[in-house]
């Protein structure tokens, strides 16, 4: 029988120590401010320029993960040295891998001046944008922000259960 440490990482104990480091961010800086999923796309041109003919990007494991830990950085770098939301006290976040293959992060911030409701809502918004007023975001956002199709009309997807039914 072979007992990993709590520093080997994604066994038992290290995932303990981790709970127990984000439990010790609450009691000193209450609940985070921001809760933020930050999801790999196999379309990025950074990743798509470097597979080979008949490639695809799950065929490179090695290149997704590499490509989106450069993008998390830039994306955690913007949050806490750009001051996106303003002054960032702790962050922290985990890094899970999706049924297809894909990373995608779960990251909770801590901003230094706490804000209400209200403000984040000035800040975050779910619209889907003019196509008249900016045609490539509302190509960006319907393309990548917005769930299906599925249903019964749709051969299986991803997001169907064994009963043929939507989950998300």
């Amino acid at each position: 029988m072979c007992i990993l440490p709590a520093t080997f990482p994604g066994n038992p104990r290290y995932m303990h120590a981790r709970t127990q480091d984000a439990m010790t961010y609450v009691r000193k800086y209450g609940r985070p401010d921001l809760f933020i999923t930050f999801t790999c796309n196999p379309k990025w041109y950074t990743i798509a320029k470097e597979l080979m003919p008949g490639q695809s990007a799950y065929d490179r494991p090695d290149l997704i993960a590499r490509i989106y830990h450069l993008k998390l950085g830039k994306l955690m770098d913007v949050i806490t040295k750009d001051q996106v939301f303003g002054p960032v006290c702790c962050r922290m976040h985990t890094i899970n891998w999706q049924k297809r293959g894909l990373p995608h992060a779960h990251i909770l911030i801590w901003l230094c001046d706490k804000t209400e409701a209200t403000e984040i809502d000035h800040l975050i918004s779910a619209e889907i944008p003019d196509p008249s007023a900016d045609p490539e975001l509302y190509e960006i956002v319907t393309t990548n922000m917005i769930h299906g199709p599925c249903g019964s009309r749709y051969n299986y997807t991803s997001c169907h259960n064994s009963d043929g039914k939507c989950t998300r």
